[in-house]
Order: structure tokens, then C-alpha cells, then sequence
């Protein structure tokens, strides 16, 4: 990517994570997060020149999916923590599914953005 467009797709990036961000945690803080990355993503659209780092959007997608797979690395199935004042249990889900959306999403929305810089650079 040209250098100019490195600072949109970041940009992308931001308002991909806080949307899917939002739509993860949708039953708890992402009523508020939903409207913010709505927000973000209209003030950045507005922007001149803002659509050079548009596949940023899908990468960021990705970011909020990698994070819940780390927060699972103990799954599948029920995890238990013993410490010297008790046991702890939780359930975990299945790691891979999150990792393999996260890391798609993530190189997807790279590929997309060098694939466009190739076809908009003149040779």
C-alpha cells in the first residue's frame, strides 16, 4: 500500500474492531459500542481520500474475533483454576473457530488492500 493509504486502513481497522467489538458484546456494553462505531465510521467515510484504506474495515473485523479465541486458549469444555484459597470453574469455547475467523478476517482485509493498491498504482 502506498503510504498515504496506511493511516486510512488504520483508521478502517478501528472502526471494524469497535463494530465487532459491539456485535460481541452486544447483550452488555456493546449497546453503547454499536452507536460509537457507527459514529466513527460515518466521520471517517466523510473524509477525503478515506476509501484508499477501506479494507482496514475487514481486518479490523478480525481483531475482537482473536481476542475471545486468546481469552478461550484453555477450551474446549470446562477449565478449572486452583489456588490456595479455592477452585474456580469455567466453561470455554473451542479456540480454533475464533482463531481461524480471526486471522481470515485479519489477512483478508490485507490482501484486499494490496490487491487494490496493484490495480490503482500506474506502472
Amino acid at each position: 500500500m502506498r503510504t498515504i493509504a496506511w493511516p486510512w486502513f488504520c483508521a478502517w481497522f478501528a472502526v471494524g474492531a469497535l463494530g465487532s467489538l459491539g456485535v460481541l458484546t452486544v447483550l452488555s456494553v456493546g449497546v453503547y459500542l454499536l452507536p460509537v462505531a457507527l459514529l466513527a465510521a460515518a466521520l471517517v467515510a466523510t473524509r477525503r481520500n478515506a476509501a484508499a484504506g477501506l479494507p482496514g474495515l475487514v481486518s479490523g473485523l478480525g481483531a475482537p474475533l482473536l481476542y475471545v479465541a486468546f481469552l478461550n486458549r484453555g477450551g474446549p469444555g470446562t477449565v478449572c483454576t486452583t489456588t490456595t484459597t479455592g477452585q474456580s470453574c469455567v466453561d470455554e469455547y473451542n479456540p480454533w473457530l475464533w482463531l481461524a475467523a480471526g486471522v481470515l478476517l485479519l489477512l483478508a482485509g490485507i490482501v484486499f488492500g494490496v490487491l487494490r493498491q496493484r490495480r490503482t498504482t500506474p506502472r
